[in-house]
């Protein structure tokens, strides 16, 4: 895979980003050092947090990182707002990002955030109010770029409408649910506007919570990890065999493994700019940076679309 520009922006990365939702949930910071070593060791930048990813501490643990290393200006820091952080509902009002963009500031430990995002809708504030207090933040010099998550088609056109017409900040990015599996929130009206717009779609649950790496084939399975009975409830039915048939093919096929050959097949559909998926080893780590540099050919992206259609 090239590197791709995410947007209209200046940021080229390879299409992965480091799911940091791992950090101080299943990766202490010790282990979570070796992890992130291991992926700016492999060439890659983009990660990605939330200031409620453990209410705070998987931005800290990341923050301990870069400074520890050395190397914020190797690396480029993703995170969001917008979660419920214990105020009963989902926020996105002018007065919440101006005060928790500090927050997250001061839990990175750096001045600037590259990339920050609206991580859920919040219906009861309108998109013009956070979209100008974005604005607000791009102006300061606290935030390069802005970008959404879990928005629809109407929503994604109406911030772009709305940014258009007032002089603001735009979203450049969209972050949904996207996997061979989970298609729905991604495709159709918000991957249309991802490619006219200049967009670039980022899927999250990349391997669906493990299973399109083959970690869970059996009800037995559903022990190997805290998110193991959740994968099974959903996944394991016949469209999830028929996906996991296709990604053995394939990964046979290309002497990859099925969590590689997963994030290729994101990384290959149109509007997308990246996937984003999380390790909690070294060995899964090679897994996924693999994938986001594994070709397939037409006819190994059309048994994948086909099989998880």
């Amino acid at each position: 895979m090239t590197a791709r520009r995410l947007g209209r922006t200046d940021l080229t990365i390879e299409p992965l980003i480091f799911g940091c939702n791992v950090l101080g949930w299943t990766l202490e910071e010790s282990a979570a050092f070796r992890v992130l070593d291991a992926y700016a060791d492999a060439g890659f930048a983009a990660v990605d947090t939330s200031d409620s990813y453990g209410k705070g501490k998987s931005e800290t643990i990341l923050g301990n990182w870069m400074k520890a290393r050395g190397n914020r200006d190797k690396v480029l820091v993703f995170t969001k707002v917008g979660s419920d952080m214990g105020q009963g509902h989902r926020d996105l009002s002018a007065k919440w990002i101006i005060e928790e963009v500090e927050n997250s500031l001061r839990r990175l430990q750096t001045d600037v955030i590259d990339l920050y995002q609206s991580h859920w809708p919040d219906p009861a504030t309108p998109q013009e109010e956070t979209l100008g207090a974005f604005d607000r933040l791009v102006q300061a010099g606290k935030v390069r770029w802005i970008g959404s998550s879990n928005q629809d088609g109407k929503l994604l056109s109406e911030a772009l409408r709305i940014s258009a017409d007032k002089g603001l900040a735009r979203y450049q990015t969209v972050q949904n649910e996207f996997n061979l599996y989970d298609r729905d929130s991604f495709e159709g009206a918000v991957q249309d506007i991802c490619v006219r717009e200049q967009v670039s779609g980022i899927g999250y649950f990349s391997l669906a919570r493990g299973f399109l790496a083959g970690k869970y084939r059996s009800v037995a399975d559903a022990d190997k990890s805290p998110r193991g009975k959740a994968a099974v409830d959903k996944y394991l039915n016949p469209k999830g065999e028929r996906i996991l048939q296709a990604l053995d093919a394939v990964s046979k096929r290309r002497n990859a493994t099925p969590a590689a050959v997963s994030i290729a097949w994101i990384a290959a559909q149109p509007g997308v700019g990246a996937a984003i998926a999380s390790a909690t080893s070294v060995e899964q780590l090679k897994a996924l940076t693999d994938g986001a540099r594994l070709a397939l050919d037409a006819d190994d992206l059309a048994q994948l679309t086909e099989a998880g259609r």
